[in-house]
């Protein structure tokens, strides 16, 4: 006679195990279809890898969301979306997308920038830039002779930077008074860094200086040693720097290796 309740309450006591297990593998039940936790942690994953981190109270919108998500696929779904081919287009162009990151990522991960390989990289720039810098002016003009007047004029006390704004045709230097920052000399053509290097510190050249460009004028204000900032401060740019370096090397790699008909 007691039988039957007792079934009944055993029944009653698997499906609620049961459900609750169900529930502890999904987010949520939306018209009778399953919304799995792992699309919770795969959307928390994808912002964390966008560099936002993902904090406890974020959990109940990540749930939101993919519950949002789950009623707007199965309405797409309902009008057949899923079947045309610009959906399918678009889904390959994802699914490439999603497949790039990946392997990219995965050589990153295998091949990663060494502090060794960052140390060697600061010592060839800190060797390439231990020369001496230069602060110098310059006026450029396109004739000898207008160059010729200008020296004249300076000479009698005309004012370098005053000429530089009126007379030069350098855009960049002209409008600042003929100035051209600290500079490696290096970085000039030959003719105007050999005639540079000449001068002392307050000198105008004693003539014209002829190059691709035109005539210059050049004066030298200041020279110093460069201060260059120390390993430990440039290491977070320049292993960004060298990690974009290795990718676009094996990025090209690839394509050399590629049989294109």
């Amino acid at each position: 006679m007691t039988s039957t309740p007792l079934k009944s309450l055993a029944l009653a006591s698997l499906l609620a195990m049961a459900s609750t297990g169900a529930f502890a593998q999904n987010v949520a039940i939306v018209n009778g279809k399953a919304v799995p936790k792992t699309r919770l942690d795969a959307l928390a994953t994808q912002i964390e890898r966008a560099g936002r981190p993902v904090t406890p109270e974020m959990q109940g919108q990540l749930r939101d969301e993919v519950i949002a998500r789950e009623i707007f696929m199965q309405e797409a779904d309902k009008q057949g979306l899923a079947q045309t081919d610009d959906f399918r287009n678009q889904m390959e162009l994802a699914r490439q997308s999603i497949l790039i990151r990946e392997l990219f990522s995965e050589f990153q991960k295998k091949n990663p920038v060494t502090d060794a390989e960052m140390k060697a990289e600061y010592d060839k720039f800190v060797a390439a830039n231990s020369g001496k810098e230069y602060k110098a002016r310059h006026i450029l003009v396109e004739k000898e002779d207008q160059a010729k007047a200008i020296l004249a004029s300076l000479k009698k006390g005309g004012k370098f930077e005053d000429i530089a704004k009126k007379q030069s045709k350098d855009p960049g230097s002209g409008a600042n008074g003929g100035d051209l920052d600290w500079a490696n000399p290096e970085g000039y053509v030959p003719e105007f860094s050999q005639a540079l290097v000449k001068l002392n510190k307050g000198q105008t050249v004693d003539a014209p200086v002829k190059t691709q460009f035109g005539w210059h004028i050049i004066r030298l204000d200041d020279v110093r040693t460069p201060q260059l900032p120390p390993f430990d401060q440039v290491k977070p740019q320049l292993q960004q720097q060298m990690v974009q370096q290795k990718l676009g090397k094996y990025q090209e790699e690839l394509r050399a290796k590629a049989k294109i008909e």
